[in-house]
């Protein structure tokens, strides 16, 4: 019987995390290395939201897209040479529409950075295959729990799902110099431990709720990957956190792995 596999959250940072792992990188890249029984990684990003419905790529080699400007040249020559898995990114489609999401799949898109940049660090040799799963837009908290839900099957079928978005994300504030912001360390620590709570009506109500949300996350769609991942998580989940520090003063690199790992490898 194929063991269930945990869900991530991990925050992609700016494009420079690719180059500069910080705290966070050899964090996933220490989860990666014990991660065991994976048939393909699912990613899903802010960097990709379509109208309409959610897109799930189904190309056999998907490419790697550098979706940013004005950071240093070296960011332009990284690829993540992975192959993709045109049938889960089909089953993924037949999931999504079971549960009443228009869905389907895109022959030709590649991966964005908010993909290939953590799996970088988390799987730097790309021998699993990956595909992705778009963003519809709009979407709001409550949709993105509920899509969440609807991709929690995959968990058992060898797929590993992996929400990438960023903690806080106010691009304003981004490169400020000298310590962390207060309100960073607020948010983040009212997100840790509503998590610990397994309070999803808190998580979708956190513009409300949450410490200076709105600074934190002038736009959601940088926070929306945390409510699908919650969205997929179950009950008798364990819950670990891979504190990656505070980068640039503004972005929260904080990880979260919801599962109970039984599948993992010996470290």
């Amino acid at each position: 019987m194929m063991a269930t596999l945990p869900v991530l959250f991990v925050s992609h940072g700016a494009p420079t995390f690719a180059t500069e792992p910080g705290l966070a990188g050899p964090l996933l890249g220490e989860l990666g290395r014990r991660l065991g029984g994976i048939e393909a990684v699912l990613v899903l990003s802010p960097h990709w939201m379509t109208r309409g419905g959610v897109a799930v790529t189904a190309s056999e080699r998907p490419e790697t897209i550098h979706d940013f400007g004005g950071f240093p040249q070296a960011l332009y020559q990284l690829r993540y040479p992975v192959a993709g898995h045109p049938a889960l990114a089909a089953r993924t489609v037949e999931l999504l529409q079971a549960a009443g999401w228009a869905s389907a799949l895109d022959p030709h898109r590649g991966l964005d950075h908010g993909a290939w940049v953590p799996l970088l660090h988390l799987l730097p040799e790309a021998r699993v295959p990956v595909f992705q799963v778009s963003l519809p837009y709009p979407l709001d908290t409550a949709g993105a729990l509920r899509l969440g839900q609807a991709l929690a099957p995959l968990r058992d079928e060898g797929v590993l799902i992996v929400a990438s978005g960023s903690l806080t994300h106010n691009l304003y504030e981004f490169r400020q110099q000298g310590e962390a912001a207060g309100y960073v360390r607020d948010f983040t620590r009212w997100i840790r431990q509503t998590l610990q709570a397994d309070d999803s009506q808190a998580l979708v109500d956190y513009r409300q709720r949450a410490p200076q949300a709105e600074r934190a996350h002038p736009s959601e769609e940088h926070f929306l990957p945390l409510l699908v991942a919650q969205g997929a998580r179950r009950v008798d989940d364990s819950l670990q956190v891979l504190d990656g520090g505070i980068e640039h003063g503004v972005l929260s690199m904080d990880a979260y792995l919801f599962g109970t790992c039984d599948n993992v490898n010996s470290p």
